[in-house]
């Protein structure tokens, strides 16, 4: 039997650096558990981040989002917000305005046709996150998130969502 430290063939692993094993490691596991991720959008002709900004928008109910506030939401960096919208849109899941007042901005709120769709996928991505990480318990999954969160602190805006609490 392999263990962690050992290639297919038996021979040890080599890694420059314990932040170069923790990073391989990191970005093993995303690809792993993206594919299940995966595996369940493209039924829908979605993409996890189509995904992640419909889940958003479902988050502010009757509320709009202006598209730079969307985009800095997401979980993943979105270079081509537009794109990802005009999809959305051509779908019929989101509507974008222009308000009168500020005709540069454009606001994006979610269509009944893209809360119906949430609606149906949601059983379907808990099932998927329990495939993904439900063999953990859940001490080990708030330790793995605060690790996360650790991590990734010296690296976020310190205007993001996604940036720790401070004190």
């Amino acid at each position: 039997m392999e263990t962690p430290g050992e290639s297919h063939s038996g021979s040890a692993r080599h890694f420059d650096s314990v932040e170069q094993e923790a990073f391989l490691n990191l970005w093993r596991t995303y690809d792993r558990l993206h594919l299940l991720e995966q595996e369940l959008f493209s039924r829908y002709e979605l993409t996890p981040q189509q995904y992640n900004a419909l889940r958003l928008l479902r988050g502010e109910g009757d509320r709009k989002l202006p598209t730079l506030a969307l985009a800095g939401r997401l979980v993943s960096r979105a270079p081509d917000i537009t794109r990802l919208l005009d999809k959305l849109e051509e779908r019929g899941f989101i509507k974008r305005e222009r308000p009168a007042d500020n005709r540069r901005m454009v606001l994006i709120g979610l269509t009944p046709q893209g809360a119906s769709l949430l609606h149906d996928l949601d059983q379907q991505v808990r099932a998927c996150h329990t495939r993904q990480l439900g063999h953990l318990p859940p001490e080990a999954l708030r330790q793995l998130t605060a690790l996360l969160q650790a991590a990734r602190a010296p690296h976020e805006d310190r205007d993001s969502p996604w940036a720790p609490a401070v004190e």
